[in-house]
């Protein structure tokens, strides 16, 4: 598949992975839109076609790790890191603040690589940046397929997405009266 030509749009709504409706985000704040990336990613073309995308966005960059948040996170990252042939751990939540478990582990000065599924308020990716930072690894890029922010979140200078995909992110005490009578749905893995 050429890149150029690639219509993700279309992929993610074949695959059921972009939904309509009325969703409250992990972050809280409430959507017309959730995109559920595990839903496009159990499919080995896409999960290859993206991962292979983000790796050449990434392929002259030097470091040691690639660390993806829990959950939505996980495979792709598992998949880059793979092309890579570098080690691929994750950071999941525990009593509500990002850490590193399992065993895993960073060592000071240690570069790397964060890559995720979505972008949406970029709370998720500040708290994995915070812990690397916290521990003495160097962020050096971050890598998602697709960032649907309303505005401009600046990461990292070393930001890539593989698309931008328009949707409307609302406060609690602003949600407009055409999502007012759609019951929402929390479909993220994170309670708040």
């Amino acid at each position: 598949m050429n890149f150029m030509k690639i219509d993700f749009e279309k992929i993610f709504i074949e695959t059921e992975a972009l939904m309509r409706g009325h969703f409250i985000l992990s972050s809280g704040k409430h959507s017309d839109t959730y995109f559920q990336c595990a839903k496009v990613l159990q499919y080995p073309k896409y999960l290859n076609l993206f991962a292979q995308e983000l790796y050449k966005k990434f392929e002259n960059l030097n470091f040691d790790k690639v660390i993806s948040p829990a959950i939505g996170g996980i495979v792709l990252g598992t998949e880059v890191g793979r092309r890579f042939d570098k080690r691929t751990i994750f950071c999941e939540r525990e009593s509500g603040k990002m850490s590193l478990r399992r065993g895993f582990s960073i060592e000071r000065g240690e570069k790397i690589l964060i890559i995720e599924d979505v972008l949406s308020t970029g709370g998720s990716i500040q708290e994995v940046i915070k812990l690397i930072n916290s521990i003495g690894g160097e962020v050096v890029g971050i890598g998602v397929i697709v960032d649907r922010s309303l505005m401009p979140i600046h990461l990292h200078e070393n930001f890539q997405s593989l698309c931008k995909l328009k949707a409307q992110i609302f406060e609690k005490e602003n949600i407009p009266n055409s999502l007012r009578n759609i019951a929402p749905i929390k479909p993220g893995t994170n309670k708040k």
